[in-house]
């Protein structure tokens, strides 16, 4: 039986108690099971430091616990969230800044301007527009307690968008004790001034992880959409129930065990819509753009012509069909790294993923490149069916290639750590993974941290690439919307040419929950403000 029948097969099964599956399951009254939200999410949260890495499952939990200065609404505008007002000097290189008044964290000490600047300070390192900022950077100094002034040495017109875009890392404000940690540090105290507190106590990597609404929150007065305006939440508690199986995710949703799962399988979706108390839509219309994300440090991929032959034989119908299906609705191949029907988007340049897949040319330019048969350590989470998924289509593919396939099936937890190090694939390294960025975080370079090419400043895989870096910085220095366009499609064909990544497609997912849960909006991420239950 295939892959797709055993998953229809499965969700016929009765589903599994939440207890049985190794998770506290305590016993609730109607109105504490109301004010309960039970979540499945994409991924393990195995760790929960939204500044030393990137996963989006860390991200989302993150949006609960620490708020930001600014944050983007649904129209990607950066709207005030933790500021109450800012200035800016004529010429563009004094911005001051005044905090809301009230701000509390959840040990109930006041949000100071200090806690912001040590804050600040770390994420800076670790964020591709945050070391722009850095590098302009004069002096950032706390005034007074609500108060905090960032000079610069030269203009920096997209800051509030850096203060609060969606991509990680997001600049998340922590209390000063816990951002003096070295950014390439774990923390190990989680205090936030977000609408929720984490329940350390409660929290059992692999399997669930609890949030309890803060009472001392002050939400804005604007209706929240994103990252912006009121984060009210409507429920008492929000409980992660992890289910990497996605039959046993089908199952719990359909029985009411859980009320809301992130990212259901496409394969699943004909069962959940016969099922009258399951609601069905696209998460986020923005999509997602499907990574083949290699190591530009070692062999065989700091090598382009290795990395050009795998573009030239990559089929992204392959990769998409995989993952979504037949219906032809859900996908569509991408020429390159910008989201699909947004202004920036551009297939300049993207002729080598275009056309007929010609495996013998690639054969021949791998064999020209001097490849050598080095293993290529292929890190695959299992437990992400986004990523387990494209790692069976890129075992079969290297291996058609004529590549030495060393594959290490792994979590995604695991994944995160060890895509962090730089080490040699033979020594605890890699040589790619396969992950995905949201729509909404490739729409222009400011967002896009996958496609920087800045060497150690790069994401994983520090691709050092000079013509991807200028063109990024024409794209900063535009000044007007044809300029803009002109430069993005400089990105895209040198990023192409250079091989930043493989992107091996555009995909659509849906999000699905029990029709007596409300107020879920679409976007990047799972948002819990305004979400209801009865």
């Amino acid at each position: 039986m295939d892959r797709r029948g055993f998953l229809k097969a499965a969700t016929g099964v009765a589903a599994v108690p939440l207890g049985a599956a190794g998770l506290a399951a305590p016993a609730l009254s109607q109105t504490a099971a109301a004010r309960t939200l039970r979540f499945v999410p994409q991924a393990n949260l195995a760790n929960f430091d939204p500044i030393w890495g990137t996963q989006y499952v860390v991200r989302n939990a993150s949006a609960m616990v620490w708020d930001t200065l600014y944050g983007v609404n649904d129209k990607l505008e950066p709207q005030r969230q933790m500021v109450e007002a800012e200035e800016v000097s004529a010429d563009g290189l004094t911005w001051t800044f005044r905090l809301r008044e009230g701000l509390r964290f959840h040990d109930n000490e006041p949000v100071l301007a200090k806690d912001v600047v040590a804050s600040v300070t770390r994420w800076m390192p670790r964020d591709p527009m945050g070391q722009m900022v850095r590098a302009v950077q004069n002096e950032l100094v706390a005034v007074d307690d609500r108060t905090f002034r960032w000079t610069l040495k030269r203009p920096f017109p997209k800051l509030r968008y850096a203060l609060g875009k969606t991509n990680t890392p997001i600049c998340f404000i922590m209390p000063e004790r816990i951002a003096r940690t070295d950014p390439f540090t774990q923390i190990t105290e989680f205090v936030g001034s977000g609408p929720m507190r984490f329940l350390r106590n409660e929290w059992v990597p692999g399997a669930r992880a609890a949030f309890q609404r803060f009472d001392g929150y002050q939400p804005r007065e604007e209706a929240g959409t994103w990252l912006a305006g009121g984060k009210r939440i409507m429920v008492d508690r929000v409980e992660w129930h992890v289910m990497p199986d996605p039959a046993t995710a089908s199952a719990a949703l359909q029985s009411g065990e859980v009320d809301w799962w992130e990212n259901p399988l496409t394969d699943l979706v004909p069962t959940l819509r016969r099922n009258r108390s399951i609601a069905l839509d696209i998460a986020d219309p923005l999509g997602n753009i499907g990574s083949f994300r290699m190591n530009h440090l070692h062999p065989p991929f700091n090598n382009l012509g290795v990395r050009r032959a795998v573009l030239m034989a990559l089929n992204q119908e392959d990769y998409m069909r995989a993952l979504v299906g037949d219906d032809n609705n859900l996908w569509k191949s991408l020429p390159g790294y910008f989201t699909p029907g947004t202004p920036l988007y551009t297939e300049e340049g993207g002729e080598i993923l275009k056309g007929r897949r010609d495996l013998d040319a690639a054969k021949k330019l791998l064999a020209e490149s001097g490849y050598r048969n080095e293993p290529v350590t292929c890190i695959v989470a299992q437990d992400q069916s986004i990523t387990k998924t494209q790692g069976d289509v890129t075992a079969d593919l290297l291996k058609r290639l004529g590549m030495n396939v060393d594959f290490v099936a792994t979590d995604w937890g695991t994944t995160g750590q060890r895509r962090a190090m730089k080490n040699p694939p033979g020594q605890g390294g890699w040589s790619m993974f396969h992950t995905w960025h949201a729509g909404a975080d490739c729409v222009n370079p400011a967002s896009y941290n996958a496609v920087r090419a800045n060497g150690d400043g790069a994401w994983f895989g520090w691709p050092n690439i000079p013509a991807v870096e200028q063109a990024i910085a024409e794209w900063f220095d535009a000044p007007n919307e044809a300029a803009e366009k002109a430069a993005i499609g400089k990105v895209n064909r040198a990023a192409l040419d250079n091989v930043v990544y493989a992107p091996t497609g555009f995909f659509l997912g849906y999000q699905a929950w029990r029709r007596n849960v409300s107020g879920i909006q679409k976007g990047p991420l799972p948002f819990f403000w305004g979400v209801s239950k009865t």
